[in-house]
């Protein structure tokens, strides 16, 4: 360990566009983390989706295309297209004070509408983290069709 220590310097030297692009990347990490902790809603894996279907029967939409969602969707979920995604609608305004889970197919963008449903007011709000593949991947249960 001390000999790394003192050819380090040397290294850092010899190195330094492969030095700076190391800093970069864990400040990036750090900041992501960060960024994470903050944003006012939570990731849910598809287990913590089932306690938390269990517990508080949430309202779930999901904003997959229709064809994805007719294929499989999570038992219970409503789709809404994402064109169509209105956290200011007053149908869903309603359910302000209800937890919402919002996914899609791969869980890739849940997280803006996730955000967009916090800037409306919402107070219990979540995602789905790898969507509805994830659910289907933990051999939880799937319906397919419209409803």
């Amino acid at each position: 360990m001390n000999d790394f220590l003192h050819k380090l310097p040397e290294f850092l030297g010899n190195h330094l566009a492969l030095a700076l692009g190391f800093v970069a990347l864990v400040i990036a990490l750090i900041v992501t983390q960060i960024m994470v902790l903050l944003r006012k809603y939570k990731e849910l894996t598809p287990a913590g989706l089932t306690q938390l279907i269990n517990r508080d029967s949430p309202l779930m939409i999901d904003l997959s295309a229709i064809a994805d969602f007719e294929k499989m969707h999570v038992p219970g979920a409503k789709h809404v297209a994402m064109s169509q995604f209105d956290p200011e609608n007053k149908d869903l305004a309603k359910a302000r004070e209800l937890p919402v889970v919002v996914m899609d197919k791969d869980g890739r963008n849940s997280d803006g509408a996730a955000q967009r449903l916090v800037k409306a007011g919402f107070t219990s709000v979540y995602t789905l983290g790898g969507g509805v593949l994830a659910w289907q991947q933990a051999q939880l249960p799937v319906a397919k069709g419209k409803n």
